[in-house]
């Protein structure tokens, strides 16, 4: 059995005069949990799009398995979105009507599983996720950290090799979003399945086994980052919309406002000692 579980090689992917992807090549082991960050718009939905069967290539070839996926047809590229991925989302994407253990067990019933079957294999996943209190409550009934363990629970239902997430921590705040990384890395180290994570979350650095960053649909050397004290959204050093000097620490800002909320809790803080700069 091969070591790699996924292998794309020069893939590219255009919309009209859009170049989303130029030639990226990446490889990914069985039980490896590969991070990718990059700004908005260097393609990273794209690529995890094309590895999870949604989309198509405009060039390159993509193995998943030792099974070819780029050139696959329809039927086929179903039967790997059933039977090989699992995918989780930024926005969860439970159907609202439907109970947490419902959400989980229709995947299983459209694969095949009969009700029964489908509903306790539901629940054991849930329950190995701490949700096992939960089963029968509505998504609207639930906590963003609650949501994202059943969309992770829905993700394994039909046993899959390879786990893609597109930004799962992004609606969660920091010591949730914390739990989802390390549950994916245990999902990754424990159960050996592949997992692939395209993220802002500079705690993917801190977790993965592996981080690559995209920029302009191409892979390039990872930049600098720092995190807005504000608002905790990701900056790249170079790019940061504003800076401010305090006591011999540079802090990093996506815009002017933030950084003039920051000035005014410093100064409150210290009652105006020190100094500052743009």
């Amino acid at each position: 059995m091969s070591k790699t579980m996924v292998q794309a090689i020069r893939l590219s992917r255009s919309y009209g005069e859009v170049r989303a992807l130029v030639d990226v090549t990446i490889s990914v082991d069985r039980g490896e949990w590969l991070g990718v960050m990059g700004p908005s718009g260097s393609g990273k939905t794209t690529l995890l799009n094309i590895l999870g069967g949604l989309d198509r290539p405009t060039l390159g070839s993509l193995s998943v398995d030792g099974n070819e996926i780029a050139g696959a047809s329809p039927a086929d590229l179903a039967r790997y979105r059933r039977e090989t991925v699992g995918l989780v989302f930024q926005q969860f994407h439970l159907v609202q009507y439907l109970t947490a253990l419902e959400n989980v067990a229709i995947v299983g019933s459209l694969n095949g599983l009969k009700n029964g079957a489908a509903r306790s294999r539901a629940a054991a996943l849930l329950a190995d996720l701490g949700m096992s209190e939960r089963l029968t409550f509505l998504p609207e009934k639930l906590s963003g950290g609650e949501k994202q363990r059943v969309a992770i629970a829905r993700a394994l239902m039909n046993d899959p090799a390879v786990i893609l997430a597109d930004e799962p921590t992004a609606n969660l705040d920091s010591k949730i979003g914390h739990e989802i990384m390390r549950l994916l890395q245990h999902i990754a180290q424990e159960q050996g399945r592949s997992v692939v994570i395209v993220s802002h979350d500079q705690r993917i650095k801190d977790i993965a086994d592996r981080v690559l960053w995209l920029e302009d649909g191409q892979f390039k050397e990872m930049v600098a980052m720092a995190v807005d004290p504000v608002c905790g959204m990701s900056v790249e050093r170079e790019r940061a919309a504003a800076t401010m000097e305090w006591e011999g620490t540079t802090y990093y800002f996506c815009s002017r406002g933030c950084r003039s909320e920051y000035a005014e809790q410093v100064s409150a803080a210290y009652k105006g000692e020190g100094s500052y700069a743009s």
